[in-house]
């Protein structure tokens, strides 16, 4: 009898993971790929300006934005690339706060930091925009808190896509150190669990509440921005209450937006 219970509970579990974990990312694989939209030659994809940021020329105000956008190849079957935005009050120009594989791979840093369209295509991927603060004094503070915790990130000279540490673990780690910016990442952003230097337990990339991971492959998220979530090898799905949203594996976030964006200049 008791053999019989456990075997009920084992095709219970199996049942759900199949339900929320597989069948989505199954979902999502049929629709990249069935696409002819991707851009196939990075040299040639598109890299300009999406039309979202404001004009910094003209926008006077101190501004953070945050994007995400699908990640380039058969990566962007499940995942996304994300990257944060800044320009302190009256900057003429944009700064990039992102990590970049490839240059990894040939030597270089990871984290890059420095000047770039800040809502450009990636790779022919439109982006869109997370979170947005607009300010002054007290977003130039942030955005010089983002410059610290960018050079203190300990991944700098290491990049895996799967589990990480990769991009989405690097924007992770700043929100985390920055909980002002409230980021609630999507859970195509595979990397964002990935705690930093073997950590198991975490605030959540939103700064608060409580997070739960081990290696990124397995854990838990309860907070207020991200509300549930499960991970499991390294996809993540889950229910967020507010605004009302069901985020899976490869799909994405299916609701009302974590944000509206205000108009640009």
């Amino acid at each position: 009898m008791v053999l019989k219970t456990g075997f009920k509970w084992i095709a219970r579990l199996l049942a759900f993971i199949l339900l929320v974990f597989f069948i989505p990312v199954g979902c999502a694989l049929t629709s990249h790929f069935s696409g002819d939209e991707g851009a196939s030659d990075w040299r040639t994809a598109r890299r300009d300006s999406a039309g979202i940021a404001p004009d910094a020329a003209t926008h006077q105000e101190a501004l953070i934005q945050v994007y995400a956008a699908r990640a380039f190849r058969w990566r962007g079957a499940l995942g996304v690339h994300t990257w944060i935005a800044a320009k302190p009050q009256g900057a003429d120009h944009y700064t990039r706060f992102e990590v970049i594989g490839f240059s990894v791979r040939r030597g270089g840093d990871a984290v890059q930091v420095a000047q770039g369209i800040p809502d450009g295509y990636w790779y022919g991927s439109q982006p869109t925009l997370l979170r947005e603060i607009r300010g002054g004094a007290e977003v130039d503070a942030l955005i010089s808190r983002l410059h610290d915790a960018a050079r203190l990130y300990p991944y700098n000279h290491e990049y895996r896509v799967w589990p990480g540490p990769n991009s989405n673990t690097f924007i992770a780690y700043l929100g985390r150190k920055v909980p002002e910016l409230r980021l609630n990442l999507p859970p195509t952003a595979i990397g964002k669990d990935y705690l930093p230097e073997g950590g198991v337990f975490a605030h959540a990339p939103s700064g608060a509440g409580i997070q739960v991971s081990l290696a990124g492959l397995l854990g838990v998220i309860l907070a207020p921005e991200e509300g549930f979530e499960l991970n499991f090898l390294g996809l993540s799905a889950g229910i967020d209450p507010w605004p009302l949203a069901l985020n899976l594996p490869g799909v994405g976030r299916l609701g009302f937006p974590t944000h509206t964006p205000l108009a640009s200049d």
